[in-house]
């Protein structure tokens, strides 16, 4: 079906046809804007890349060009809650594509680590807004004060809904449905449809129509659910060697545009500063959740580059649309199979073509034909033809120069192992079965820390030099200063080699403290009492 055939405004056409190019709908779009431009609830169910944001984006641009002169700067049209961050900001970049060439309509974003909320209440106030794009906590914030504006709401759209329970928003999304008006459209968007997704339907939608759009077939007739434009391989190799094979793997494939997943924001940190001193003459970015206001830049910068690696977790691994990705990689398998597919995702999108990579030790092969099987994402062997260079010792010299370096190793290390047993696919990714000489080696750690993981477990560490951990200076010399002036205060006790006695006496004393606050308290509140009582028999 083209854009021309459908009954939308020719405004919102000549920005579809001029400005993205696009001639032929989606099957989402196909199925989906039709019943939302006929005031119908809709559940979609959609692979990723296939076209949601403009599913929902048309309709209710749409809407508010036909009301026409009606538009108040003030009246809140639509509403579009996003699981994070970057994925709102991406929505926002689309709409604002189309406002700018519909002069009534404003848009607001309402995110963390964008504005406060107080600044985002100021601005609305001042300059108003027709479209409120926001993620769930924030604008659940924000519902006191903007509840006179939602009066006459037409659209409410919860796209990626089933990220946005899995991330813990249930909470905030019922309260923020039970505030909103009852006489409104609602779309839901996911790319799974769960027992708790089923639920927000119930509660969130009236007799919605449901799309579903999610099977693809590949050459052997098999359904597929990454894009049959994308190669999808894995690459078996050693623990030792599973960051020497990474670098090596980047240091020959050139392509202009990468991004590397890993399991947790620490291991982000670390290897993302290993990747950018090695790689010196290529622009190398970190984005993970724990960032603030930095994120927003760092995804913006991401989007405009050309060539570069992008070091990130998850938080990236749904709806992002970034053009020009050619390879994405997979350091560690994430924890939740569907986030595998998601991932992918973010290459060979709308038709072009892509890569991906799976790193995978020996004792973790099965998972090839588990994605095979459960998430219908066929996998090849990736050939390696490349040399692959220990690069080991040469960053175990690197921590031995900058404490920074040694701190990052030891809490990338520490939360890849306990990231590791809360992995989904328990009988695959087994703790007692991973080589932790090895993987230590990887990590290119200088000292194991002791945790309740490795209990049990003797890890023996090569060294290619000795080095006294406790004399690793901070390359950074503010921050070595601080440390040498800790240290002139007395001796640091390294939270690793706590003895139980110092954790008991420790444990022990903040106990006695709280009670202590505690009697204060009490003792503070008989003596208000006392004044009161006192105060009104005087009287």
């Amino acid at each position: 079906m083209k854009w021309s055939e459908l009954n939308i405004e020719q405004t919102v056409l000549s920005v579809i046809t001029k400005v993205f190019q696009f001639q032929d709908l989606t099957p989402v779009q196909e199925h989906c804007i039709p019943l939302f431009l006929t005031c119908k609830d809709v559940a979609v169910e959609a692979v990723t890349g296939s076209g949601k944001t403009l599913a929902f984006v048309v309709p209710l641009l749409n809407k508010i060009i036909k009301s026409g002169s009606v538009v108040k700067e003030k009246r809140v049209f639509g509403i579009i809650i996003s699981p994070t961050q970057e994925l709102a900001l991406q929505t926002d970049a689309v709409v604002k594509q189309f406002s700018e060439h519909i002069p009534h309509v404003k848009t607001c974003l309402f995110v963390g680590g964008h504005s406060l909320p107080e600044e985002d209440e100021q601005k609305f106030k001042s300059d108003g807004g027709n479209v409120i794009i926001a993620t769930p906590g924030r604008i659940e914030k924000c519902l006191d004060w903007l509840a006179p504006y939602l009066k006459e709401l037409e659209m409410l759209v919860l796209d990626e809904a089933d990220m946005l329970l899995r991330l813990g928003f249930q909470k905030s999304l019922t309260t923020i449905l039970s505030r909103l008006p009852k006489q409104r459209r609602t779309g839901l968007f996911s790319a799974t449809q769960t027992d708790q997704v089923e639920d927000l339907i119930r509660a969130g939608l009236r007799n919605p129509y449901r799309v579903t759009v999610k099977q693809k077939f590949n050459a052997q007739r098999q359904i597929q659910k990454t894009p049959l434009t994308l190669n999808n391989h894995y690459i078996c190799c050693d623990a030792a060697l599973k960051l020497s094979t990474l670098l090596s793997f980047l240091r020959t494939n050139k392509d202009p545009k990468k991004m590397v997943f890993f399991s947790t924001c620490a291991a982000v940190e670390y290897f993302g500063k290993i990747i950018a001193t090695i790689f010196k003459n290529t622009k190398v970015l970190l984005l993970h959740g724990k960032m603030k206001r930095k994120r927003e830049d760092v995804f913006a910068e991401f989007r405009d580059m050309t060539r570069g690696v992008l070091v990130c977790t998850s938080v990236l691994a749904r709806g992002i649309d970034v053009p020009g990705v050619d390879w994405v990689i997979q350091f560690d398998p994430p924890r939740e199979p569907e986030e595998f597919v998601h991932r992918c995702g973010r290459t060979a999108r709308m038709g072009c073509k892509g890569d991906a990579l799976l790193f995978l030790l020996p004792n973790e092969m099965a998972y090839v034909n588990f994605l095979s099987i459960n998430q219908k994402a066929p996998l090849q062997e990736y050939k390696t033809d490349f040399p692959v260079l220990d690069s080991t010792a040469k960053i175990m010299k690197l921590a031995a120069h900058d404490r920074d370096v040694y701190e990052k190793g030891i809490r990338a290390f520490v939360s890849f192992i306990q990231s590791y047993t809360k992995h989904m696919c328990k009988a695959i990714f087994i703790l007692k079965e991973l080589d932790m000489d090895g993987l230590a080696q990887s990590f290119a750690l200088l000292k194991i820390p002791k945790m309740p993981e490795l209990k049990n477990r003797t890890i023996e560490l090569k060294l290619p030099f000795e080095v006294d951990v406790d004399k690793i200076p901070f390359s950074d010399k503010v921050r070595e200063k601080a440390r040498l002036k800790r240290l002139e205060s007395g001796p640091i006790v390294d939270k690793d080699h706590k003895s139980a006695k110092h954790k008991k006496t420790e444990s022990w004393t903040k106990k006695k403290e709280q009670k202590v606050r505690k009697e204060k308290r009490k003792t503070k509140k008989i003596a208000a009492r006392f004044k009161v009582s006192q105060t009104v028999g005087e009287e």
